[in-house]
């Protein structure tokens, strides 16, 4: 399950007033999930029979196997984690020091539908597989491709600049732009990067 979750991308969700990112699996035999606020990360890793002991304290009139359980959650937290929530199910969350508790209602088969997501704060070696390293890989790859874009920019303008030279004149003069500024344009990222992180 942890393997599958790691190739899930991670998506932006409200529970109630809270501003989250998270990502989940879920199989016939359990489900993972995990939830950050980019300060901590909690996670929840449940097998079938945690799952079947829980839908019986949660749905006491419900008596449909482990799998349809498991199944419904799924169908659920899809489009929940797509940003596209049924309008008939309410998430919210009940946060203290050393835990956070995700809380669903819905139907399933006419009958209301309650779940309790019982999430612990996640080890370190698993806030590093699935936080940390993916977010420095995607910073080095974005690193890189602003140094390629700014030494395409710089030849651009290179070339610009000797087709001025040789006397060549645009038609349209809304097409002309300015050189780049490579000091300036490095400053004002910055100062944005600087800007989203507080």
């Amino acid at each position: 399950l942890e393997s599958s979750v790691l190739a899930q991308p991670w998506a932006s969700v409200r529970f109630g007033e809270s501003a989250f990112v998270a990502k989940a699996c879920f199989r016939d035999t359990g489900y993972i999930l995990l939830v950050s606020d980019l300060s901590s990360v909690w996670y929840e890793s449940a097998g079938a029979e945690a799952v079947g002991q829980r839908s019986k304290e949660l749905n006491k009139r419900l008596t449909v196997p482990v799998s349809s359980f498991l199944h419904h959650l799924r169908n659920l937290m899809r489009p929940f984690l797509a940003g596209q929530p049924d309008t008939t199910t309410t998430f919210s969350c009940h946060h203290t020091a050393g835990s956070l508790s995700l809380h669903v209602k819905s139907e399933l088969s006419g009958l209301p539908f309650y779940w309790d997501f019982h999430c612990c704060p996640a080890p370190v070696e698993m806030v590093s597989r699935h936080l940390v390293r993916p977010l420095i890989r995607m910073s080095l790859a974005l690193q890189y491709k602003v140094q390629e874009l700014t030494s395409l920019l710089l030849r651009k303008d290179a070339e610009i600049e000797d087709y001025r030279e040789s006397g060549a004149a645009l038609s349209r003069d809304r097409l002309r732009t300015e050189r780049f500024q490579e000091e300036i344009f490095q400053q004002n990222f910055m100062t944005e990067v600087r800007s989203h992180a507080t």
